[in-house]
């Protein structure tokens, strides 16, 4: 008897490669070649991730590509759930606004202005309005008044008509409406319509702004005076007496800088702030959407932060607003 056991009986090689040939019925088909590749025995199966039913071709969104994005967003009930509700925004939905802390009542204040008194340089961000350049249609401003923290202090928005906004353009009397984080209404700005067709040192062609806080209480007037080479303005108090000045560079419509307007006291020397027109690129000279930092003394009396705050606007509308052009009719 012999001890060797009989050899496994050994398929022919014609099976082998009939078996991984897979022949192209078409009669077009590029011709098959036979492949040297033997298949070994089967190795055992890796299941896929749990909640994930299959896998996924490169290039798609997986655990294991976090560099790649979803095309589609998972809606059975099958899949885990990624995130937390309310720990990111959904989509087309607005940021949340954080708003500054509410001050303690102050009563020698008044009322919407005890914020000012814990700040000593605020933001003015005009929104952008690209409906309004592709429309050629004036649309009221809008503007978000903030602190160094990012934090929201008001918001103003004007309220004007469609027919004078569109009419008068960057000219037109306006009314500025500031609110606080309760929708109050906490200061009035109001431009009355000075004719520019006069002689341009007439005082009946000079701009002004009257400041009224709460509404209805006049703090104060922001007044144009005129000048050959800068921007010149003063600001008085309720009783119309000049309390500052403030005073414009000679070229307010510089490229690629920064446009700086100095408050100063009476005698013309003493710096007490500025207001400081940023240069924001591109979008300072095709959108008209501006951004100004105000700075003044902590410790400056209130209604004079809330005049100098009203004259921003005042510079803006008069040197940095950008009405749509209006199609010329033919």
């Amino acid at each position: 008897m012999s001890d060797v056991a009989p050899a496994a009986a050994k398929e022919p090689t014609d099976e082998v490669e009939n078996q991984i040939k897979s022949p192209d019925p078409r009669p077009d088909a590029p011709p098959d070649y036979n492949s040297h590749f033997v298949p070994g025995p089967p190795g055992a199966s890796v299941l896929p991730p749990a909640g994930y039913p299959g896998g996924l071709p490169m290039g798609y969104y997986s655990p294991q590509q976090p560099s790649t994005f979803p095309l589609c967003q998972p809606t059975g009930g099958t899949h885990p759930i990624q995130y937390q509700p309310g720990k990111y925004p959904v989509p087309n939905q607005s940021a949340p606004i954080t708003w500054m802390p509410g001050p303690t009542f102050m009563p020698d204040c008044p009322p919407g202005l005890e914020y000012l008194t814990q700040l000593d340089n605020i933001h003015v961000l005009q929104h952008f309005e690209p409906l309004e350049m592709m429309t050629h249609f004036e649309t009221n401003n809008k503007y978000d008044i903030k602190n160094n923290l990012d934090q929201m202090v008001y918001i103003v928005t004007e309220d004007t008509d469609d027919f004078t906004r569109n009419a008068y353009r960057t000219l037109r009397p306006f009314v500025l409406r500031v609110t606080d984080y309760m929708g109050r209404e906490i200061m009035t700005m109001q431009r009355p319509f000075r004719c520019t067709c006069c002689c341009f040192c007439c005082p009946s062609t000079r701009q002004e702004l009257e400041v009224q806080c709460p509404p209805g209480v006049t703090i104060g007037f922001v007044m144009e005076h005129w000048n050959l080479c800068r921007a010149v303005y003063s600001i008085q108090n309720e009783k119309k007496e000049n309390v500052m000045g403030v005073r414009g560079p000679c070229s307010t419509y510089g490229c690629g800088s920064d446009s700086v307007f100095e408050v100063k006291a009476l005698d013309g020397v003493s710096d007490i702030g500025n207001i400081i027109r940023k240069w924001n690129g591109l979008m300072s000279t095709m959108g008209d959407a501006d951004h100004f930092d105000i700075h003044f003394p902590l410790d400056l009396d209130v209604k004079m932060k809330a005049m100098i705050f009203g004259a921003c606007f005042l510079i803006d509308f008069m040197y940095f607003e950008r009405s749509p052009p209006q199609r010329s009719s033919r």
